[in-house]
């Protein structure tokens, strides 16, 4: 009788877990005495990996960099970034005084960093002819500067220094005070 590799992860599963009595059918169906089948599905997968703790807490920290945000007044704020996830986001979530009026679409340039160190700049993509379009609108622009919501995480970015420019060109009426999202 041959047992499809379900049926025998299936009945393997159920003998260790003391679910109770059981056997398999020569279609490769697990039954219980009350008539219960569990079918084999070629749709399932199954992961031998184990997770605990400690390993979850290892895995938390390769998966974020360390980003310094120096905000117009010198001071400084160091978070922990998640690994994908762009410097615009990464502000809001940490309380950073980072506008991204256009909610990272590449319509403004209120999300506007300067990336303090050169090593650090020269390791980014190169900007898009969208997002220098915007830089060009930006106030303060220097020759690191990058609109936020277009950097990235990426783990040779561990470490990476972001000013944030004395002021920004928003086109939103006067008074407006924008939340981030």
């Amino acid at each position: 009788m041959v047992l499809s590799r379900f049926s025998q992860l299936g009945a393997r599963f159920l003998k260790e877990s003391g679910i109770g009595q059981f056997w398999v059918t020569r279609r490769g169906c697990v039954k219980w005495p009350s008539s219960h089948y569990l079918y084999p599905t070629k749709s399932l997968s199954f992961s031998t990996a184990v997770t605990g703790k400690a390993q979850e807490e290892s895995s938390e920290q390769k998966e974020k960099i360390t980003v310094t945000f120096v905000d117009k007044d010198g001071e400084e704020k160091v978070i922990q970034v998640p690994m994908g996830m762009s410097m615009l986001e990464a502000a809001h979530e940490n309380d950073i005084e980072l506008e991204g009026a256009c909610e990272g679409s590449l319509a403004c340039s209120t999300c506007h960093v300067i990336v303090m160190d050169m090593e650090y700049y020269n390791k980014l993509e190169d900007p898009a002819d969208e997002e220098n379009d915007m830089l060009d609108l930006a106030f303060g622009l220097t020759e690191t500067s990058r609109l936020g919501c277009q950097v990235i995480a990426k783990p040779e970015l561990d470490g990476m220094r972001l000013a944030l420019p004395a002021a920004t060109r928003n086109f939103a009426v006067d008074g407006f005070v924008p939340k981030p999202h």
